[in-house]
Formats: C-alpha cells, structure tokens, sequence
C-alpha cells in the first residue's frame, strides 16, 4: 500500500458545491480553513454558479470546473487534490466514476450517500484498487451514518472485551427532507436488488457478527416503541464491527427508530408502506418526482434551525448494562454539512486512524480524530446510564 503523494497542488476539493447540502458544506469548510494554509476549492460542472458561490466566501477559494460523467476530467483533477469531498447524488447514477478515479489516483474520498447498493457495488468494484494506492474511500458520512457508526465504536469502547455484545440503536429526529434527500430515496427504493444487501450474519476470522431481529417492540426504558429502520446504518455498524477487533467475538446491533405511541407506530409503517409501494412503480414514481421537492431545494434556515436528533444506544455486555447518546442539531443539513466538512478535514490534516486502505466505513477510517473535531463542531456524546 502507497500513501498519496503529500505534494500535491491541493489539499482537499468539495465536488457539488452548487447543490443544497453542497453550499452549507462549503460555508463551514471556509470557516474552518480560513488562514489554515490548506489549499482548497469547489467544484461542480457551472463556472457561473461556482464562481458566485466562492465570492461569498472567505479566504482563498479554488474554483474548478469539472463533470461528474467526465472520467478524464475527474482523474485529472484528483491527480491534483489529497482529498475530494461530494455531495453530487444519488450516488448510484452519479458518484461511480468520482469513487473510480479516486480509487485510481490514491485520492482519500468521502460522501454523503446513504444508498446501500451503490456502498456495496463500490466495494465489490474498487476496494483493492483503493487499498493498492493509499486511497481511503468513506462513503457515508452524514446523517447516514455517522451518528450511528461513531456512537456504537464509541460506546463498544467503554464495554467489557470478553463478552458478546449487544447494542440497539434508537433514533429521533425532527427534520424535513430536501429534494436531493427524496430522490435518492426514490432511487434506492426504485433498485429492485436493494434488498439482498439487508445486513446478514457472518463470521469473520472466528469472530460472529450480525444483525438483531428486525422487529416491532416495546422500549421499557426509553418509554417507547422500537420500530425497525430499513436503512444503511444497520450495515454500516455492522460492517465496521466486521473490521476492527475491539467490537468482540460475538457483537449483534440492532436500528430503530424510536416511536412514543402505538397510533404512532401504525402511522409511520402505514405511510413508509405507501411511500415505498409508489417508489416501487414506474408510474407512480414519476409522480412522486414531480410532487417531491426538487434536487437543489431545501428547508428554510429557520426550519433548519428548528430541527435536530438524537440516537439512544442500549448496550448490553454481559452483566453490564450500558445507555449512551449521540445528538446535535438539524440532522439532514446543517449537521450533514458538518459531519462531511469534518471527515474531509480529518482525511486531510490528520494521520489515518487505521493503517488500512480501501473503501472503508467512517469509525475504521476516521475513527477518534473525527469524534474528537465532531465534539468540537458540536455534536454531543453522552453516557446517560452505566
């Protein structure tokens, strides 16, 4: 495995800095690298719109010019950058060729995706590539699926290492979804072979990891429902679990979303089942796309404002009982933005925090160094009961 090359003509690149989440990315890395010395840009496919971005921020801003469909454009320019960090979805129809030449280059790469057959094919497709040049390829580091992801590491932590360990993640959120944010969720629901990447058990290396049951139930000490999240996180813990020995011989997590009413609970599965069964057909997922908000829209700064989460990890080792969480602020945007701003920056001034390479998860590629900068940014992580 090679490093990437440290002399570089830039030290990090955010790709899609003209869309929603894109800008609020670009805002908070601005203010970060202000009078840092790192050298950095925006870049997207609109010379207008990146330039009327990059007077509005301060510093020194790059400006480069690039589309996401263009292979040799993009390996030119992450022949160029230490770091390239996208917001560009879905994912599955735009971000193969960005993962693909950063794999190439020895280009540490992250993203925002939260679609689970785009994760899983760009493992299949470039995880020995990336791991033969230095690259370290992390997809997920939003809302999908940092919380989530860092939280369990951080909470596997303080657990006995001898015995199986089982953790159930509960999620709350008050937030209202973008356009980019809908249409990847039409897109993974539209991919038919979305569902063969449920996560599964395995064995690895002696060690048996997998996932608890995906079932309705009643959260005594939460007082509340556990209603089953068919989203990426479950995989993304679980693969990280697969990877870093401290999760144990025997570790099972569980996602849910925390749900206080049985009326609740009901409603939500009623309107998820809706919402699914229409993404399912052509025609009716048409009609969503024109009813849903467009790629590029998104709630107001006041309704940002308003917004926040929380996951509330149970942990059980053993005899020890433990209950942790992870919360902060508007989850989608405001916290999104942040979370990416902060994997990229760790990509690019901290040493990697596992000596592997490869397509990895954020708490084996990032690991300690991001809690830390994601404490700092205001994300809380808190132990609520040992």
């Amino acid at each position: 495995m090679s490093e990437p090359q440290p002399d570089r003509e830039l030290d990090l690149v955010l790709l899609g800095a003209t869309g929603f989440t894109g800008q609020l990315t670009a805002q908070r890395l601005a203010a970060r690298l202000e009078g840092s010395g790192l050298r950095w840009a925006i870049a997207g496919r609109d010379p207008g719109r990146l330039r009327a971005i990059q007077e509005r921020l301060p510093g020194e801003v790059g400006v480069e010019v690039v589309d996401v469909h263009d292979l040799l454009g993009l390996l030119d320019l992450t022949a160029r950058t230490r770091v390239l960090a996208t917001t560009v979805g879905p994912f599955a129809r735009h971000g193969e060729l960005v993962v693909q030449a950063c794999a190439r280059q020895g280009t540490h790469y992250a993203d925002i995706t939260g679609e689970p057959a785009f994760v899983e094919l760009m493992r299949a497709r470039y995880h020995g590539e990336a791991a033969r040049t230095g690259a370290r390829i992390v997809s997920c580091c939003g809302f999908d699926s940092v919380p989530h992801d860092l939280g369990v590491r951080w909470t596997v932590e303080q657990l006995p290492e001898d015995e199986p360990v089982r953790i159930r993640g509960y999620v709350s959120a008050v937030t209202r979804a973008s356009g980019g944010t809908a249409t990847s969720a039409l897109e993974a629901i539209a991919d038919r072979g979305a569902a063969r990447l449920l996560p599964q058990a395995r064995e690895v290396d002696g060690r048996r990891v997998a996932p608890l049951p995906a079932r309705i139930h009643r959260v005594e000490e939460l007082g509340a429902y556990g209603v089953p999240l068919p989203t990426i996180d479950a995989a993304v813990v679980l693969r990280s679990a697969e990877l870093l020995d401290r999760y144990g011989t025997d570790f099972a997590y569980g996602h849910y979303a925390r749900v206080r009413s049985p009326w609740m609970v009901g409603a939500g599965v009623a309107g998820v089942a809706a919402f699914a069964g229409l993404a399912s057909l052509s025609p009716t997922r048409a009609l969503l796309r024109r009813v849903l908000p467009s790629p590029g829209e998104g709630p107001s700064e006041q309704q940002r404002a308003a917004s926040r989460f929380a996951v509330t990890f149970l942990a059980r080792a053993g005899d020890h009982r433990l209950t942790t969480r992870v919360s902060g602020g508007d989850p989608g945007y405001e916290e999104t933005a942040s979370m990416l701003a902060e994997a990229a920056l760790t990509l690019a001034e901290e040493g990697p925090a596992d000596p592997r390479a490869g397509v990895l998860t954020p708490a084996v590629a990032l690991g300690k160094p991001y809690r830390a900068r994601l404490e700092a940014a205001g994300i809380r992580f808190e132990v609520l009961e040992a």
